[in-house]
């Protein structure tokens, strides 16, 4: 139905679903892509990292521009601090145990990764959230609460001695 009632004729919308379908391919080959994701250079600039895992692939198999974005506070035993008693207040530790040292969630506090140990790939996964069970914080603790988050993380001493379980025989 159009605005006044009347029934739009069956071209006009086939014209206009047609028109919105081949938008996308009006970009030229070679052409710089798009801003305005969340991962583009106004979210780099912003301090926020751009959105990195392995399902993710950019248009045009170019990622958006940015710069990387650097953590204030590494190695800041101040800030550390603070952001052990940040992840205890937004109960962290009901996933990940205790000082980060994995429970229903991963282990945080061994050296591996899933997602990359990078300040700024730790940043992502915290601000963003992960597939399979990892909530996005961004809007909760904003850039500042998550850069204190991953200083703690970065903080924990990893064990000389990481206990690994094989089931195989």
């Amino acid at each position: 139905m159009g605005f006044d009632g009347k029934r739009l004729p069956a071209t006009f919308l086939a014209t206009g679903l047609l028109m919105c379908l081949a938008l996308p391919a009006c970009t030229p080959r070679g052409a710089a892509p798009a801003t305005g994701g969340a991962g583009d250079a106004t979210a780099a600039g912003a301090g926020l990292p751009a959105i990195q895992y392995e399902a993710h692939i950019s248009a045009g198999d170019r990622p958006p521009p940015g710069a990387r974005p650097r953590n204030p506070h590494a190695g800041d035993a101040a800030v550390a601090k603070n952001g052990a008693m940040l992840f205890a207040a937004m109960n962290c530790d009901g996933c990940h145990g205790g000082g980060g040292s994995g429970w229903v969630g991963p282990n945080l506090a061994d050296g591996r990764w899933r997602y990359g140990g990078a300040d700024e790939e730790i940043f992502s996964s915290i601000y963003y959230g992960r597939p399979k069970g990892m909530p996005a914080f961004g809007g909760a603790l904003g850039p500042e609460g998550v850069w204190t988050l991953v200083t703690y993380l970065k903080s924990l001493p990893v064990p000389a001695d990481e206990a690994t379980e094989s089931w195989e025989h």
